[in-house]
């Protein structure tokens, strides 16, 4: 176990690597938390991007990660970039003695995954994995009622993530839709509820997955199917596609037990849609307002993580998810790949 150093006194000091799409939702989120934290460098190699991201938050700006590290005093790097550049660059953070806090999947290959816990455990500093959908409420609810075993032995879990996204979403980054960069449906899209498999329902016995690239032109699947066994018996299914039309649809995750039924629904597990159990608890009234309107897929976690965040800095609280966790769900999207290169069933764990 490690004795990290706590941050008391003043404000936590933060940088952003990587200002494209899913940078506003952490520049929201420090925005929201501005009387605990202060961003002081944001980098990108996009100067376009950069520019912008500059203009918005009033930091300073960088064109690399090294000159970020040399210049600036942050006690926590974020890495908004794209999957595949996750590793390197949280091994040139820890080295340079910053927490690092990565997107979602922390890497594309598992040896990688590895070796960014083991880089961060070697200097001493934190590796959180960005995890906001755990902390939306309608999944907060859902967990409870599991660690409070109110569905009995749970027999059957099926997830759905049916979404969009057209060909030109891919075609915005060179990065997009590649195995080395990004990974396809299952990692990227789709990575929020994959994690969902071991966090809600514990560990996994055993997987066997079909994957597809049926419209989008890329490297990586579009769409793909996953059977799942976990360790207790209960069996489970997932079905994943970008082709959805003409919209994002659903994304949803239905549970079924001996003694309760839930499906959290919506297009992003955002509406309790059944709830059923054969006892009554005080959380059975919480589910008429945990539901909520979404905008995006993303949902309102990042506020939330990164309270969690500033919280475990500081010596208050312990990390919600961190690099450990992280490679909890990496562990089984490599599961699924390897099952549908292979054609064949993959146990868990991976190595030992």
């Amino acid at each position: 176990m490690h004795d990290y150093p706590v941050i008391v006194g003043r404000k936590i000091r933060l940088a952003v690597i990587g200002c494209g799409r899913i940078s506003s939702n952490h520049f929201d989120a420090i925005e929201k938390h501005s009387d605990r934290v202060e961003l002081v460098g944001v980098c990108d190699t996009n100067a376009a991007a950069l520019d912008a991201a500059v203009a918005r938050t009033g930091a300073s700006g960088f064109r690399s990660l090294s000159a970020l590290l040399e210049s600036t005093a942050a006690d926590l790097v974020i890495l908004a970039t794209p999957s595949g550049l996750h590793p390197e660059q949280a091994v040139q953070v820890a080295k340079a003695g910053r927490h690092v806090m990565t997107e979602k999947p922390m890497a594309t290959r598992w040896v990688d995954g590895q070796r960014m816990v083991k880089a961060c455990d070697e200097a001493n500093v934190r590796l959180f994995v960005v995890k906001q959908n755990r902390l939306n409420a309608t999944l907060q609810l859902l967990k409870r009622a599991l660690e409070q075993k109110r569905f009995g032995r749970i027999y059957m879990v099926n997830i759905n993530v049916f979404w969009t996204r057209p060909q030109a979403y891919y075609d915005s980054a060179a990065w997009r839709g590649t195995w080395e960069y990004d990974g396809g449906a299952f990692m990227n899209q789709a990575s929020h509820y994959v994690d969902l498999l071991d966090w809600l329902i514990g560990p996994i016995e055993s997987v066997q997955a079909y994957t597809s690239t049926l419209e989008r032109n890329i490297q990586v699947e579009d769409s793909g199917v996953l059977n799942v066994r976990w360790r207790s018996g209960a069996l489970g299914s997932m079905n994943v596609t970008m082709l959805t039309y003409p919209k994002n649809m659903e994304g949803s995750i239905t549970i079924l037990g001996e003694k309760g039924t839930v499906r959290v629904g919506g297009v992003a597990v955002n509406e309790i849609q059944q709830w059923d159990f054969a006892e009554p608890h005080e959380d059975d009234e919480k589910v008429k307002v945990a539901s909520y309107e979404t905008t995006s897929v993303y949902g309102f976690g990042h506020p939330l993580y990164y309270n969690n965040v500033i919280n475990t800095l500081r010596g208050e609280a312990e990390p919600e998810a961190d690099g450990r966790e992280g490679l909890k769900a990496l562990e089984v999207l490599i599961a699924v790949y390897l099952s549908a290169r292979d054609g064949k069933r993959v146990s868990l764990p991976l190595d030992y």
